[in-house]
């Protein structure tokens, strides 16, 4: 989720904004963006279509272990 909250930052999006537009608390939020649980498709589509539209959701949602790593 490293993607996501880093387009959060970028363009003021706060968990608060994200639970509003997915209708839930902000443990659950935040326990999505830590990883702990994931989201679901249609709620991928809710956040993008929300605060990112024009984000491919591969980018937005990725996975941290999909991250290129860096070599040493």
């Amino acid at each position: 989720m490293n993607n996501l909250k880093a387009e959060m930052a970028r363009y003021g999006v706060t968990t608060a904004d994200v639970c509003r537009v997915l209708n839930c608390s902000e443990r659950t939020v935040r326990s999505k963006l830590t990883g702990e649980s994931v989201f679901s498709f249609p709620e991928t589509l809710k956040i993008r279509n929300a605060f990112f539209i024009g984000y491919r959701l591969e980018y937005l949602f990725a996975s941290d272990d999909d991250q290129p790593q860096k070599s040493a």
